[in-house]
């Protein structure tokens, strides 16, 4: 789907995602400044009883939500070339999803290059308000809510990510193993049994020949994943490691390489690590990942 077709004008206030039909405010800095998390989700508490833009429905978005308007290949912003949005900061924006790993903090995106890591909910950043829902994007994991000091608290009401749980739920189980891999039935995908080829290779051409060796040997089209498919894994209620508290992989490690170049700079790729559920990026000729190889189509 092109740019151009992808992306609706339902009015001049409101851009519909053909994609994944989610509905965003086409201002993404229409609160104006950049708030606190908390502060955040009070402003969407305000937008839905003023019925700002003729919705009641507005959300922050969690951290699939947000990262599904992304285009790794693009900069300054990171959005598909064409898009219809505007006032489009290219900084930090919040997510109603808490780091598992650090509860005080919550998931954030990068808007220049299209990084995700967690930010201190106390500070300031920029939040893209978003409304409707999508049988495409799954959900995150998370279950429970967590205060600006990383206290559990009910969940009910909060607009946190562990209460509306936006997203098409996970199949039970999620995971099945197979002679030759371990099938995640909710994307469709085939991944690598072990988690990943262990130790860290030296760079990412050798993670891309190290799988085109694999895939030699075994007569199976296996290949390095891209970041997304990466991402797919991660499970936003678990950290050490961020993955679904089932997980049938045995050796799982923190960082691995995706095959996604990243448009902010080529000589970069985009990686996940694995300990935090965070997305970022290493220079390809510098760092050292690990391999964790994927095959088949994503649903």
């Amino acid at each position: 789907m092109t740019s151009n077709s992808r992306f609706h004008l339902l009015s001049d206030d409101l851009v519909e995602d053909r994609l994944t039909g989610l509905v965003w405010a086409r201002d993404a800095g229409c609160l104006e400044f950049p708030l606190s998390w908390s502060e955040g989700l009070q402003a969407i508490g305000d937008m839905n009883r003023d019925a700002r833009f003729g919705r009641t429905d507005w959300r922050m978005p969690n951290r699939v939500e947000l990262r599904s308007l992304v285009d790794h290949g693009e900069k300054q912003p990171a959005l598909p070339a064409g898009h219809l949005f505007r006032q489009v900061f290219s900084g930090w924006h919040w997510t109603s999803t808490t780091a598992a790993i650090a509860p005080a903090y919550a998931w954030y995106v990068h808007l220049e290059g299209a990084r995700m890591f967690y930010g201190n909910k106390r500070d300031f950043y920029w939040l893209w308000p978003v409304c409707g829902s999508s049988t495409i994007l799954p959900r995150t994991g998370q279950l429970e809510c967590f205060d600006d000091q990383g206290r559990v608290i009910d969940c009910l009401n909060s607009g946190q990510d562990g209460d509306l749980r936006a997203g098409a739920p996970w199949p039970q189980p999620r995971f099945s193993i197979i002679d030759d891999g371990v099938l995640d039935r909710l994307t469709g995908l085939i991944w690598y049994d072990r988690g990943g080829f262990g130790d860290p290779v030296a760079d990412w051409s050798e993670a891309l020949a190290a799988v085109d060796d694999y895939k030699t040997r075994t007569g199976h089209p296996w290949r390095l994943p891209t970041i997304r498919e990466l991402e797919s894994l991660v499970d936003a209620a678990s950290h050490s490691p961020a993955l679904p508290a089932d997980h049938p992989f045995r050796e799982p490690v923190d960082t691995y390489w995706s095959a996604t170049t990243s448009g902010f700079d080529p000589d970069w790729a985009f990686a996940l690590y694995l300990t935090k559920g965070a997305i970022g990026v290493g220079h390809k000729k510098a760092a050292g990942f690990s391999v964790w190889p994927v095959r088949g189509d994503r649903r």
